[in-house]
């Protein structure tokens, strides 16, 4: 099966299925959503898809590896997100505000199918938007504490981006109903804000992106909440390693698969697994658009340009799990309660090396400077990063 037969097969079990009766998971999340048919996965080839796994010809080659995924799993010793919360009504934005397309209707532009490149105006408007993107995300982390609700947490992101006079990009984005998305313990993404309250031993994801003058700027964070566990702490630490290192090989004309096969092989040197569903994504006056960051091994075909604006976001979990989708068409969470942990940056490609535009004040991404490598051979197939020793990284 080609991934064209594979693409037409998953929309045809699509419609099948959304004429027929849903499966109900043992919790609330009830859309059972494995990220990747396992015969493009196996080729290292993607395909999005939203079908249930009972109810799928797939279900028959994933029974024995869910069966494997459920056998000698630990109790988790953190709290374990079983249900959805109350979520608040959609927060306005006042009419001052340049908003994108889908502040009133919910839909989104057609995206470009060629990768952006930007030139030196519109670089600087990113780089506007990052440090803006930084210090609301700054904002919302230090209202972190246990006891409160990600719903306050939203209220506060929502109401720093009208202070600064920015869109909170994922508001109304695909009808997302909020400003920021907190993700907690086993939900890997999206994680729409509510009325749980923070406990101690939690770890939490924020994601915030902001629109400035029409450009769009994108980082998370994983934060502990109170006394968290030493595997917890373990975890989130190499997801940041992940992130950081990817950005590390960095540059122009580096292949970007370069990106994954960095991030995949510190998941295996620490005994973790890095999400295949989730990937990073050009950005820039378009919220998402090419290229196509993989964060595993992978031999993504395209390299890194100047002026090209990406994010970096590794999806980093303790063990393999099962990605599924409740019942409000946007929490992703693992089906057997696996912790995750998430850092982002936004990244632009410059003439002599990159640049941060999300980074922190706290964050040292810089690299010492090295002679050019010999033979491109290995550039090619995405093994090194190739610097050349003129290169300049901020």
């Amino acid at each position: 099966m080609n991934m064209a037969q594979c693409g037409r097969y998953v929309l045809f079990m699509q419609r099948a299925v959304s004429k027929g009766s849903g499966h109900l998971s043992q919790t609330t999340f009830s859309k059972k959503t494995q990220q990747h048919c396992c015969r493009c996965l196996g080729r290292q080839q993607t395909v999005p898809w939203t079908v249930c796994t009972v109810r799928t010809f797939f279900s028959f080659f994933r029974s024995g590896k869910n069966k494997e995924l459920e056998q000698d799993r630990p109790t988790p010793t953190y709290p374990v997100i079983h249900e959805l919360g109350k979520v608040s009504p959609r927060r306005m934005v006042p009419a001052h505000i340049n908003k994108p397309e889908w502040a009133e209707t919910g839909q989104v532009a057609k995206k470009p199918i060629y990768d952006q490149i930007l030139d030196t105006e519109e670089q600087e408007e990113m780089r506007v938007a990052g440090r803006i993107a930084r210090k609301i995300l700054d904002i919302g982390a230090s209202e972190l504490k246990v006891g409160v609700t990600t719903d306050y947490i939203d209220e506060v992101v929502h109401n720093a981006c009208i202070e600064h006079t920015v869109y909170p990009s994922p508001l109304n984005y695909y009808n997302f109903p909020k400003s920021v998305c907190t993700s907690i313990n086993n939900v890997m993404v999206h994680g729409i804000p509510d009325d749980r309250p923070l406990h101690d031993g939690d770890i939490i994801t924020l994601d915030v992106t902001i629109c400035k003058n029409g450009f769009h700027a994108d980082l998370s964070q994983t934060y502990l909440i109170g006394e968290v566990d030493a595997a917890g702490k373990r975890l989130v630490e190499v997801a940041k390693k992940c992130r950081d290192a990817a950005i590390m090989q960095c540059g122009p004309n580096i292949p970007i698969s370069i990106i994954g096969n960095t991030i995949e092989e510190i998941c295996v040197e620490e005994g973790m697994t890095v999400c295949h569903g989730f990937d990073g994504h050009g950005i820039g006056r378009h919220f998402h658009c090419k290229p196509h960051i993989w964060h595993y091994r992978n031999n993504y075909p395209e390299v890194m340009k100047p002026g090209m604006t990406f994010t970096i976001e590794p999806v980093v979990m303790e063990r393999p799990d099962i990605t599924c989708r409740a019942d409000d068409d946007w929490t992703m969470f693992a089906q057997y309660h696996t912790r995750s942990a998430q850092f982002e940056h936004t990244i632009l490609i410059t003439q002599n090396g990159f640049e941060v535009l999300t980074i922190g004040e706290n964050e040292n991404l810089t690299i010492e400077e090295q002679p050019p490598l010999d033979g491109g051979d290995d550039i090619i197939k995405g093994q090194s990063s190739g610097r050349s020793s003129n290169w300049t990284f901020k």
